[in-house]
């Protein structure tokens, strides 16, 4: 069994996002995904909403913080943004560490939907990193 570390800043939307992703085209593979944050925002509802039009249900995660898995063995560590990227606790592992940082959708302004236009763009950048992830790390 591989385990998947997906880190961001609140583990609220991007690595949510993320670890739904990864668990849709992981299916049958031996791999656990976890995503965490090194701080917890709750999981942003506007990410439940733009995931569940995709077809995948994450409005059971929650907001874990990146230190409740130091006891895990990771595989692999992906970190979503810099933030993250530069405050990633040190795991005695040999996992490999992935890295993009993707724009932060809850930052962005304007009207509900404009928002909820930024949050579907970058889940269709997170969709498309995580796929490839997949098909690049743990085959076909």
């Amino acid at each position: 069994m591989r385990n998947i570390l997906v880190l961001c800043t609140g583990n609220s939307c991007r690595s949510q996002i993320a670890h739904g992703y990864l668990d849709f085209f992981l299916k049958d593979k031996e791999a656990k995904v976890y995503s965490a944050g090194v701080e917890t925002h709750g999981v942003n509802p506007k990410a439940i909403v733009v995931m569940m039009e995709d077809g995948i249900d994450i409005s059971n995660h929650t907001s874990n913080n990146v230190n409740e898995y130091t006891g895990i063995d990771f595989d692999y560590i992906i970190t979503v943004c810099d933030n993250a990227n530069e405050r990633c606790p040190y795991f005695p592992s040999t996992a490999k560490r992935f890295h993009y940082n993707f724009p932060d959708p809850a930052k962005a302004l304007g009207t509900e939907e404009e928002n909820f236009s930024e949050f579907r763009r970058v889940r269709e950048m997170i969709k498309k990193y995580c796929e490839q992830f997949v098909k690049e790390n743990l085959g076909n």
